[in-house]
C-alpha cells in the first residue's frame, strides 16, 4: 500500500472537489427553485464533509495504533510527541483531535474544553452565539463544530505534521 498521508491527500482532494460541486450546482438550483430537495442536498454536503473529517482521523488512529503499538494511537503520538519537544505540534494535533470527539460524541468533555480555548483555535466551535449569526443558513447541520473544506484540509495536515515528526524519532513508521 502507498503511504496513508499520500492516499489521505488524495482522498480529500476528491470528496471536496466532488462535494463541492454538487454544492456548486445546488446553489444554481435553488436561484429558481426553493425545492426541499436542494436544501437536503446542501446539509448532505456539510455531513459529508465531516463524516469524511471523522473517518480520516480514526483511520489515522488505527493506523498509529499498530505502527506505535499502544492500545491508544492518539495517545501514545501526543506522548511521543511531547518527548520529543514538539509541544505546538502536540497542542494542534490535541485541538483536532478533541474536534473530531465532538463531531462524533456530540456535547461532553472534548467539547467543553474546545470552547474554553475557543479564542486560540484554527476552527470554528460553535456555540449559541455563532448559531444566531448564521441562522437562515439552509445548508447548517447539527454540528458542534464547523467543518468546511478548511477544516478538513487541516485534518490532513495535522496528519501529515504528526506523522513527520513522529518518523524523526521513529524512522519505521509508516504512514
Amino acid at each position: 500500500m502507498h503511504r496513508f498521508t499520500e492516499l489521505a491527500d488524495r482522498a480529500a482532494v476528491f470528496a471536496l472537489s466532488s462535494l463541492n460541486e454538487v454544492q456548486d450546482r445546488t446553489v444554481q438550483a435553488l436561484q429558481t427553485s426553493g425545492a426541499t430537495v436542494h436544501v437536503e442536498n446542501l446539509q448532505m454536503v456539510s455531513l459529508s464533509k465531516g463524516v469524511f473529517a471523522v473517518g480520516l482521523f480514526s483511520i489515522f488512529e488505527a493506523m498509529l495504533q499498530d505502527d506505535l503499538g499502544g492500545v491508544y494511537g492518539f495517545k501514545e503520538a501526543r506522548r511521543a510527541l511531547k518527548a520529543q519537544g514538539d509541544d505546538a505540534l502536540e497542542a494542534r494535533f490535541e485541538s483536532y483531535f478533541l474536534a473530531i470527539n465532538v463531531l462524533k460524541h456530540g456535547d461532553g468533555p472534548s467539547y467543553r474544553t474546545l470552547v474554553s480555548r475557543k479564542g486560540e483555535l484554527p476552527f470554528t466551535v460553535m456555540t449559541d452565539k455563532e448559531f444566531e449569526e448564521i441562522e437562515g443558513d439552509v445548508s447548517i447541520i447539527n454540528s458542534l463544530i464547523w467543518v468546511d473544506d478548511e477544516f478538513v484540509e487541516n485534518c490532513g495536515k495535522i496528519i501529515r505534521e504528526v506523522t513527520t515528526a513522529l518518523q524523526r524519532s521513529r524512522p519505521n513508521i509508516l504512514l
